[in-house]
């Protein structure tokens, strides 16, 4: 855990007026507290007022070799964007961000990155929404810097870098985990020196080759940290990575704080996410961000 800034915009310090909020995307490098540089875009909400300050943005933190640029990334922008602004970002080791991918440890850095540069941007309100690896991220992150973690003392009193609201779909509920094919599979890609080949030329997907040292919390401990920031755990009954006893052991870790939604015929993050599940989604979380 880190009690320096959340991150910062690469030579800008931009923040628009609400006379002079933007309609198109914008585009920049942020630099997380460990040095890496996170490429990053900001879609204006559609359809609200211009009032920044008091609307919502939404983070949306991808999956395992996604990136702010994949088809089905820039989907979910555009469903979450009709009534929210939008963050996206590219986790170090894809796309056009630095470093290499640590599969879920440091990547709550380049989370904090975004989240501090939508409270950068005017937003009053931020929430997080996460897919499958970036699922695992937004309660890591959640619980680093909710309300709970500045009544242990932590962080110094940082604000910047809070949610307000946490949704995580399609996440594991702890790590290590081999019980399924596709999931045997991505343990070769990361650990073996071929699968990061792999990863690097056909998914374009740059992973390190240590092992963590240490340990992060894992999701499943995560969770009991985040209260009183509502959570919202999406899953679906077809996942063929993660099967339902994962997110049902992280709904069981909040103790009745956060809300399970386990959805029929639905597959795996990103591509499985329906447009209507994703308008669900934006619904609540703008509802619970207050």
């Amino acid at each position: 855990m880190s009690s320096g800034p959340a991150g910062q915009v690469t030579g800008s310090s931009l923040r628009p007026s609400l006379e002079t909020t933007p309609r198109v995307p914008l585009r920049r490098f942020l630099r997380t507290v460990d040095g890496v540089t996170i490429d990053a875009a900001y879609d204006p909400a559609r359809g609200t007022s211009d009032d920044v300050g008091g609307s919502l943005a939404i983070v949306v933190a991808h999956g395992f070799t996604g990136g702010l640029d994949r088809p089905h990334v820039r989907r979910v922008v555009g469903v979450l964007g009709r009534d929210a602004a939008v963050v996206t970002f590219s986790f170090r080791g894809h796309g056009g961000s630095g470093g290499r991918s640590t599969v879920g440890d440091r990547e709550v850095h380049d989370l904090d990155a975004a989240v501090g540069w939508a409270r950068e941007l005017g937003h009053a309100r931020v929430a997080t929404v996460g897919f499958s690896m970036g699922g695992s991220v937004v309660l890591r992150h959640a619980a680093m810097h909710g309300e709970a973690a500045d009544e242990r003392g932590e962080h110094e009193g940082r604000t910047e870098a809070r949610t307000d609201a946490v949704v995580s779909v399609s996440a594991p509920a702890r790590w290590y985990y081999r019980g399924t094919a596709p999931m045997r599979r991505l343990h070769w890609l990361v650990t073996r020196p071929a699968g990061r080949v792999v990863g690097r030329y056909g998914l374009r997907t740059r992973i390190h080759s240590r092992d963590w040292d240490p340990v992060p919390a894992s999701p499943v401990e995560s969770v009991p940290l985040i209260a009183p920031t509502p959570l919202l755990i999406v899953h679906g009954d077809q996942d063929g990575y993660f099967p339902l006893d994962h997110p049902r052991m992280l709904a069981e870790a909040s103790d009745g704080h956060a809300e399970l939604w386990v959805e029929h015929g639905m597959g795996h993050a990103e591509h499985a996410a329906r447009d209507e599940l994703l308008a669900r989604i934006g619904a609540w979380a703008a509802s619970a961000a207050g």
